[in-house]
């Protein structure tokens, strides 16, 4: 079928890279957005405007929180059919309190699980969950949505497909699709290192595209190579779930012994206890990793079992200052606030493990290398449109010629997925600032708004490029390249004018006051909108050459 090898992998590099790559971008774009997915949430709440804040006291601010916590509705609702009977009105045995925070979170998220009396599976749980000021234990508003850590984050990685993680299972393919297409376009490529130093800026049509391509490629190959693999072994328990198959049987008997092993209790006693300072406890959580050398900032807090002799409580560090996501977790009794245990060192190969996800994950203080981390995932957004648009422009001459549609097709979709996804996240932003704060009733919740506004803005770019997609049948450029680029100008400087407009929050006060959540999020904003227009000018002008080009060959026939 083929000549050699090379021609192979270069089939194998071009249909898999079209076929997933429309995914793939997506992915990219999106983890660029999640290394600063705290930031985004900031600009789009803007009553979490305020400096990061540490844990905040338990036993002041947290636990009047706890205590005041029902489970949400929804989670109600999704237990209504396996409760034998009724479902309780109210659920007062908590299994699970928590909180979670880092180093760049203003606002602390919390939650509660509770126990259902007559659940079918006694596992179950029912729970609730709060987002709090911690500077006062004050909740922010229910239906305000985390755009960064609740949207951008998730679809990075799952497409907001969750029905039988299908999302998961199309993100993990493309992964290892796109292993193969980067071994594969080494191997085509010989000459690697040539190609990281070759872009010929004034060179015009397939050759500069080409070259842009080989360069995107190439400079954050380790990074593309590296997250793809990483990726994979994060969600590894999904795409081979063994411990809920194969070993399932086995499972009870893990818990059981992991409890004897570890002395922290699998299950309640049903003896009442009360719960002792768990500020006391926290404090000597600090004392005990800053004898070991460790920073001493809590990242996490657990109370298992809460108001049972039999109930713990689990303080975690945040780790902030290392790569491994690691916790060095100190477990107290919670009557009395004896340690129950300190979390050992970790094996080699779970060392391993921590290190790659937190490499993956981020959650350390370095803000070089976050943005590193954008400019790998950007990178890898230009090197796949490139992609589409050397394939589009290296076939549809042939064919025009043949009256084929299939770069037609493709050339639409392109457009869809590269400024389609631009439109469709500053269409949700732009949402973000027009909706009013208290919505009509009876209306979706304004989180739930913002989401459909950003599909709407989406499948609204996509019918425009299939809409002006007719000349790249006649071998010419889609209007909707050019059309879409001055979109994406006009709605980036309108998003950064409505958040100035309807917050007072504009650059010159963010930058003055150093505040770079806001500031930085609009600087970004404003940047895609002055590269929009310098790619739209320069469409202007290729659609200008080409059809002065088509008018000499007109009049010389």
């Amino acid at each position: 079928m083929f000549q050699n090898s090379r021609l192979a992998l270069a089939w194998l590099h071009t249909w898999l890279g079209l076929l997933l790559g429309f995914v793939l971008i997506v992915v990219f774009f999106f983890g660029a957005l999640s290394v600063f997915d705290r930031e985004i949430d900031r600009w789009a709440i803007p009553q979490s405007r305020f400096a990061p804040q540490p844990m905040p006291s338990f036993d002041k601010v947290l636990r009047p929180v706890f205590e005041s916590m029902q489970p949400t509705a929804e989670s109600v609702n999704s237990m209504r059919e396996r409760v034998k009977g009724a479902t309780p009105e109210r659920f007062d045995t908590v299994r699970r309190w928590g909180a979670y925070t880092t180093h760049r979170d203003p606002v602390l998220g919390i939650f509660s699980g509770y126990e259902i009396p007559n659940a079918k599976d006694p596992e179950d749980a029912v729970w609730g969950s709060r987002t709090i000021d911690p500077r006062n234990g004050n909740a922010l508003p229910d239906d305000r949505l985390k755009i960064g850590s609740q949207f951008f984050y998730p679809l990075h990685y799952s497409l907001h497909l969750n029905w039988l993680s299908l999302g998961y299972w199309i993100v993990g393919f493309s992964a290892m699709v796109m292993l193969i297409a980067l071994v594969s376009g080494i191997v085509m490529h010989r000459k690697i290192f040539r190609e990281l130093f070759t872009f010929r800026a004034k060179k015009r049509g397939q050759r500069r595209v080409l070259d842009l391509h080989n360069l995107t490629g190439v400079v954050a190959l380790p990074f593309h190579f590296f997250f793809a693999l990483t990726g994979l072994i994060i969600f590894a328990g999904i795409y081979f779930p063994v411990t809920q198959t194969q070993l399932a049987p086995l499972h009870e008997l893990h818990e059981k012994l992991e409890a004897q092993e570890t002395g922290l209790p699998q299950h309640r006693s049903g003896i009442v206890a009360p719960l002792a300072s768990v500020d006391v406890m926290m404090t000597e959580a600090q004392r005990r990793w800053a004898a070991r050398g460790m920073a001493g900032e809590i990242g996490f807090l657990a109370l298992q079992h809460v108001g049972d002799s039999n109930g713990y409580v689990s303080v975690y560090r945040a780790g902030t200052d290392r790569i491994a996501l690691t916790g060095e977790g100190i477990h107290f009794k919670a009557s009395t606030g004896a340690v129950l245990r300190e979390d050992p060192p970790q094996t080699a190969v779970a060392t391993v493990n921590e290190f790659l996800t937190g490499l993956h994950l981020q959650h350390f203080r370095h803000w070089l290398l976050r943005w590193l981390y954008v400019f790998g995932g950007l990178s890898g957004c230009v090197c796949i449109a490139t992609g589409f648009i050397f394939f589009v422009e290296k076939r549809k001459l042939q064919h025009a010629k043949q009256g084929k549609q299939g770069v037609r097709i493709v050339d639409a979709l392109a457009v869809t997925t590269v400024t389609g996804t631009l439109l469709a996240t500053l269409g949700m932003l732009t949402a973000n600032r027009l909706l009013p704060d208290q919505l009509p009733t009876g209306w979706p919740a304004r989180g739930d708004l913002e989401q459909y506004l950003f599909w709407a803005s989406w499948v609204l770019a996509m019918a425009h490029a299939f809409w002006r997609s007719a000349p790249v049948a006649k071998a010419g450029i889609s209007p909707a390249w050019q059309e879409q680029c001055w979109a994406i100008a006009a709605m980036a400087v309108s998003t950064v004018l409505l958040n100035w407009i309807t917050t007072g929050d504009h650059l010159l006060r963010t930058l003055g006051n150093a505040y770079w959540p806001v500031a930085g999020v609009d600087l970004f904003i404003l940047t895609s909108a002055t590269v929009a227009v310098l790619a739209a000018r320069n469409l202007r002008q290729r659609a200008s050459s080409t059809a002065s080009a088509s008018n000499k060959e007109t009049v010389h026939a």
